[in-house]
C-alpha cells in the first residue's frame, strides 16, 4: 500500500494542535511533521512521545539552517518548512501540505486512493470547502457540520440564494481560499513545494481537475469570534490581502453591517443547505474531534 505523511506550520491552542494530529493520525498518516510557528509553544506531551509525530520548534536555529534568517511572511515559513520536509525529511510515498484548520475527508482509506491514482500523476488538487456557523452544534473544538464549496460555473445561479447581496463580495461563494491545496508525491526530481500547488523544473503543475474523493475542510470562519479577531490580519498579510472587494467592504463596515454579513453568508438555511447537499456543493460531515484527542492523551493512537 502507498503511505503519505503531512506537514504543516502551526500555531493554535493546544487542543486544536492535538484535534489536528489526531484526525489525520487516524485517518492513516504515516507521519506528521509539525512545525511550531512560536517556538515558546510547549510541545502538547501527547506529540511528544507519539512515535508517528515530529515536532520542530522554529526558533532561531531552526531558521539559520533552513533559510538563513526567519521570513517575515507566515506564507513564506510554512513554504520553506514544508521544503525543508520534502527535501531532508519525508520518508513516505505522497506528502500533503495543509494548515492546522484545514482537515482531509475521504470516503474510505487515503493509501487505497493512491494506489488506484495513474504512476505518471506527480500531484492532485484538493478541492476546499469551508466549515459552516451553527450555533446549535455541541463544541467539538472546531465546530461544524456543514461544509460549503465554491460555486462556479453551473453553480453560478445558486450564489443569490447562498449569499444573497454579497454574493459580488465573496469570489467564488467562498470567504477564503479556493484554489485549495496539493498532495504530490516524494522523491519527484526538481519538485518544489508551493502553497496551494507544486513546481517540477521551475513550472507549475496544476492538474485539471479535483481528486474526487479527497476533500479539504476548512475551518476559516466558523467561530464568529475568532474570524472577527482575525479579520484586521487577513485584511493585511492574509487571505483577504489580494480581494479588494471584500477588503473594502470589511474596512467600512458598521459592527452591525459585519454582523449581517456573516449571518447572510457563513449560516445555512434548510432550504439552501439541502439544495447544495443535493448538487454536492455541501458537505454533511461530523468528525468528532474532542473523542478523537482524548484518545491521542490516553496513548490509544500509538500503534495504528
Amino acid at each position: 500500500m502507498a503511505t503519505w505523511s503531512l506537514v504543516a506550520t502551526v500555531k493554535a491552542p493546544e487542543e486544536k494542535v492535538l484535534a489536528f494530529a489526531a484526525h489525520h493520525l487516524l485517518l492513516g498518516a504515516e507521519h506528521l511533521w509539525l512545525f511550531f510557528d512560536d517556538p515558546t509553544q510547549p510541545v502538547p506531551e501527547p506529540l511528544a512521545r507519539h512515535p508517528r509525530v515530529t515536532v520542530t520548534l522554529c526558533d532561531e536555529d531552526h531558521w539559520l539552517r533552513t533559510s538563513k534568517k526567519r521570513p517575515p511572511q507566515h506564507q513564506n515559513r510554512q513554504t520553506q518548512n514544508a521544503r525543508l520536509t520534502y527535501r531532508e525529511l519525508v520518508t513516505s510515498d505522497w506528502i500533503v501540505h495543509i494548515d492546522v484548520d484545514e482537515f482531509l475527508l475521504t470516503p474510505r482509506p487515503i493509501a487505497a486512493i493512491l494506489d488506484d491514482t495513474p504512476a505518471d500523476t506527480i500531484a492532485m488538487r484538493l478541492e476546499p470547502y469551508e466549515a459552516m456557523h451553527d450555533p446549535l452544534l455541541p463544541d467539538d473544538i472546531y465546530t461544524a457540520r456543514e461544509f460549503r464549496g465554491a460555486l462556479r460555473h453551473e453553480h453560478w445561479p445558486r450564489r443569490r440564494a447562498a449569499l444573497g447581496p454579497y454574493r459580488k463580495i465573496i469570489r467564488d461563494g467562498i470567504l477564503s481560499h479556493s484554489v485549495g491545496k496539493a498532495m504530490y508525491r516524494t522523491r519527484v526530481p526538481g519538485l518544489l513545494p508551493r502553497l496551494h500547488a507544486v513546481m517540477v523544473n521551475k513550472e507549475i503543475v496544476s492538474p485539471a481537475n479535483w481528486q474526487p474523493e479527497i476533500k479539504l475542510l476548512h475551518f476559516h470562519a466558523q467561530d464568529k469570534a475568532a474570524w472577527l479577531a482575525a479579520v484586521p490580519f487577513r485584511i493585511s498579510k492574509g487571505a483577504y490581502q489580494f480581494r479588494p472587494e471584500l477588503q473594502a467592504f470589511l474596512a467600512e463596515a458598521t459592527p452591525e453591517d459585519i454582523d449581517r454579513f456573516y449571518r447572510r453568508t457563513q449560516v445555512l438555511s434548510v432550504d439552501v443547505r439541502d439544495d447544495l447537499v443535493a448538487v454536492g456543493r455541501v458537505i454533511l460531515a461530523d468528525l468528532g474531534l474532542r473523542p478523537k484527542v482524548k484518545a491521542l492523551r490516553d496513548g490509544l493512537l500509538q500503534d495504528l
